[in-house]
């Protein structure tokens, strides 16, 4: 016999809560995972140019960095500016 109580179920809105904040999470990894890819890809660009004088190199670089630095608010409004999931299906 089973003497283990089930778990009570969850109102809906506690379930949406949670869905949404896992959308969120998944957006604000997505674009920090974007953002911080063209930065990569930009610092790896400037270490393989020949061709690129020191101001061109030094101002590129600091390109990078400033795309790295501004991932999280960017990640922040993209998940600002995404409707829930209810949303967009109504939409």
């Amino acid at each position: 016999m089973n003497t283990q109580a089930s778990p009570p179920s969850q109102a809906p809105w506690v379930t949406a809560l949670v869905n949404q904040a896992q959308q969120n999470e998944d957006a604000e990894d997505s674009a920090t995972l974007v953002i911080n890819g063209i930065a990569t890809q930009l610092q790896t660009a400037i270490s393989n140019a020949s061709s690129l004088s020191a101001a061109d190199a030094a101002t590129l670089q600091a390109l990078a960095a400033q795309l790295k630095a501004h991932s999280d608010p960017l990640s922040a409004a993209i998940v600002a500016n995404t409707p829930a999931a209810d949303e967009a299906a109504t939409s």
